[in-house]
């Protein structure tokens, strides 16, 4: 079956109700540990047939936000999701309480019962209103962003559009590209600022009454973090500012050093070589026959899968009126296949997008052998850590993608995924502040995220632009509205990414034979576990980025960047 015959049915939460509980009530009342066993296989059915048409209709939405059809589904399901979780969580808290659970972690592993324990932390009946409430808030952006019509160059453009003229070799036309991208957010700011009023507010109320100090704890439990903390976390951005923001900012003053600027402005950052960025030779099409070979050449797991997405029809990467911005990878359980989502506007990020977002569903593919759903897909940190690394493993191949520009891609590629980090980082501090200070006021945060920013990315100690120059930049950035405390994982995967980097460098195959161990893995472990099993050291731990950076930065002493 190809994607557009995947069908989708709305899933009744009235008899889904009916027919989770009577299967929970045989549950509890079983009275061996092989009845519960094939109780909670008939669960797990449930499970996935409800969760592909939840990830069905979301994609369908995504794809074009203006569709009635799946606006009014994406409607429904965020009144019903929580009732749904709600399921979940009973089916939970019978989990932990079964008479046969040392039995039952036989069958089915100790990390489900795990991942049950931080669940029933974060949730309960109780904050059902709320939960609908933040999911209509999250819409809402999605929308606000999807529905940007930008004028540039006499073209009504996207925002995803406009963003490949901010890369622009000419640096009138980036100014001027940066300038109508960010009056779209400047003339959103009263509601942008109010929709991340109420959703900060929204989480905050959730956590009193789940008995939490602020919204912090529990977003950590609602990211099934199991075993580190947001003291661990901090200790991380520490060894981030002492250890790795001063190599970036050398890298900057390389930067603006390489394309001739001596007073640069903020917009002059995303223009890597005066002769312009490196961009891929070709259209969509192009890219995905020359992504065939790549994964051909790579390894017969990756052959096999990338053909499967292809000739499935489960990639959609065409940016377009309407659709929505960013990137993701989701995964039908009941069609055992993943998708990725993307919008290609013509820069290098497409085929960055396209192999990061490969690393993604090659991932679940490689999964599929677990029927428990938990298992599918790793918590975020690790999940990221599979796109990541793929970007890197696909290194050998990139003379495809850039041809002449393949050394200018690289450079900018290892060199963007170091100045990424220091950034990330801000995201995360900011997003502890605000959740451990609920009731400041939007200017307030928006001057805290500028005061942040600049202690992580000091080459941005000025704007010539009133909107960022209060603080507004990360407003563009979805995760902060749609999912608190996600971003650090991209930064503790990117360190981990780069541990795989030095590792190929040294041995291709064991490299890669480590990854694919990695990938099958699946959710079956905690972060910290995946990481021990994996031979892969914690980013957590003093010491960890030093030890990983010191041998990329003593590689790119070896360029000579002024000649790319």
């Amino acid at each position: 079956m190809k994607f557009s015959e995947f069908k989708y049915v709305r899933p009744n939460i009235e008899e889904i109700e009916t027919e989770f509980k009577a299967l929970l009530k045989e549950f509890n009342e079983a009275e061996n540990a092989d009845l519960q066993n094939e109780i909670i296989r008939k669960i797990n059915k449930i499970r996935s047939k409800v969760e592909t048409a939840f990830a069905l209709a979301n994609v369908r939405y995504t794809i074009n936000t203006s569709d009635k059809f799946y606006d009014k589904e994406n409607n429904y399901i965020d009144e019903v999701s929580p009732r749904y979780s709600s399921l979940v969580n009973e089916f939970y808290r019978a989990l932990i309480s079964s008479r046969f659970k040392d039995e039952l972690i036989k069958t089915w592993g100790q990390h489900l019962f795990n991942t049950a324990e931080v669940s029933l932390k974060s949730f309960d009946d109780k904050i059902i209103e709320e939960l609908v409430e933040e999911n209509k808030l999250s819409s809402r952006y999605t929308k606000l962003i999807a529905s940007a019509k930008v004028k540039f160059r006499g073209k009504t453009m996207n925002l995803s559009q406009v963003g490949k003229f901010m890369r622009d070799s000419n640096r009138r036309t980036r100014s001027a590209a940066s300038k109508a991208y960010y009056m779209f957010f400047a003339e959103n700011l009263e509601t942008l600022d109010k929709i991340y009023d109420e959703m900060v507010h929204v989480r905050d109320r959730m956590a009193k009454k789940l008995g939490y100090k602020n919204y912090v704890e529990l977003g950590y439990y609602r990211l099934g973090r199991v075993d580190y903390n947001a003291e661990m976390v901090a200790n991380y951005r520490k060894q981030i500012k002492n250890d790795l923001v001063p190599l970036t900012q050398e890298l900057f003053k390389r930067q603006v050093k390489r394309i001739g600027i001596k007073k640069p402005h903020f917009y002059d950052y995303n223009l890597e070589f005066t002769s312009g960025n490196p961009t891929p030779k070709g259209d969509k099409d192009w890219m995905i026959e020359n992504a065939k070979k790549m994964y051909d050449e790579l390894s017969s797991e990756t052959s096999t899968f990338f053909r499967f997405m292809c000739d499935t029809e489960l990639l959609d990467l065409e940016t377009k009126p309407n659709k929505a911005s960013g990137g993701y990878c989701t995964h039908f359980s009941e069609y055992k296949a993943p998708f990725i989502f993307a919008n290609f506007n013509g820069t290098s990020h497409d085929v960055e997008v396209l192999t990061h977002e490969v690393g993604h569903a090659f991932q679940v593919y490689s999964a599929q052998g677990y029927e428990v759903p938990e298992y599918s897909f790793p918590t975020l940190e690790a999940c990221e850590i599979h796109s990541m690394s793929m970007e890197f493993f696909t290194w050998p191949w990139m003379h495809l993608f850039f041809k002449e520009d393949v050394d200018k891609f690289k450079y900018a590629h290892l060199t963007g995924a170091l100045k990424f980090i220091p950034y990330g980082a801000s995201v995360d501090e900011f997003q502890h502040y605000v959740y451990e200070n609920p009731n400041i006021t939007p200017e307030e945060r928006r001057k805290k995220w500028r005061e942040i920013e600049k202690t992580y990315q000091p080459h941005l100690s000025s704007y010539n632009n009133e909107f960022l120059e209060n603080g507004g930049f990360w407003m563009r950035q979805g995760h902060i509205f749609g999912s608190p405390f996600y971003y650090i994982d991209y930064t503790l995967a990117q360190v981990l990414a780069f541990e795989f980097f030095n590792e190929m460098n040294e041995d291709m195959e064991k490299a890669w034979n480590k990854y694919v161990k990695l990938c099958k893995l699946g959710g079956s472990m905690s972060f910290t576990n995946l990481l021990k099993e994996s031979d892969l050291p914690l980013p957590f731990e003093d010491g960890t980025i030093k030890k990983i950076v010191e041998p990329i930065a003593k590689y790119l002493e070896t360029i000579d960047d002024s000649k790319l």
